[in-house]
């Protein structure tokens, strides 16, 4: 079968690269898109390199395929994917997620409000109305932010009287938005 230099990876056996017979790959470096630096081993167990093009993909042919999978990613790509993962179960194991990353003190009856009366009713979509200063700007808050680490919410409209809207998105902005990096 002929061979793509994408298919040149660790552990595979490859005909055409030396004439004596198949060299095991130990190693393909791209430099760019058409060239592969290919780190091999002979049948005789000496190593060797070679820089291989495009055009020496006719001549090659896939002896055997090496493992299915490999763990040479580097470590770091590894964590940080792990991280966002942990990050984005995070709800699961800690029930008041909004509440724990905001900016915000909330009393009790805002709380029960949001954690034992809205977010248990999903999916549902709310009015929140209140007396003044009974706190709607940190409820409706604190909802926003644990649907969407929950998954839940991608888009929001807050309706509120116009005079009031440059408050709202200074409050929700400086509460309930993550500390920017300087």
């Amino acid at each position: 079968m002929t061979a793509r230099l994408e298919d040149l990876t660790r552990g595979a056996l490859v005909k055409g690269i030396r004439p004596d017979g198949p060299v095991e790959v130990l190693d393909a470096k791209w430099h760019g898109t058409n060239t592969l630096e290919l780190t091999y081993k002979a049948q005789d167990g000496k190593p060797g390199s070679e820089l291989l093009f495009r055009d020496r993909e006719p001549s090659l042919e896939i002896a055997s395929l090496g493992p299915a999978f490999n763990f040479d990613a580097p470590g770091e790509t590894f964590q940080l994917v792990a991280e966002a993962y942990r990050i984005r179960l995070a709800y699961l194991f800690d029930p008041l997620l909004a509440v724990h990353t905001s900016l915000v003190q909330p009393l009790p009856h805002q709380i029960l409000a949001v954690y034992q009366e809205m977010v248990t009713r999903q999916p549902l979509r709310f009015l929140l109305a209140d007396d003044p200063g009974a706190g709607k700007t940190i409820m409706a808050g604190l909802l926003i932010k644990e649907l969407i680490a929950r998954g839940d919410l991608k888009r929001c409209l807050v309706v509120c009287p116009g005079a009031l809207a440059e408050q709202w998105q200074d409050e929700m902005n400086d509460k309930f938005q993550p500390p920017r990096q300087t």
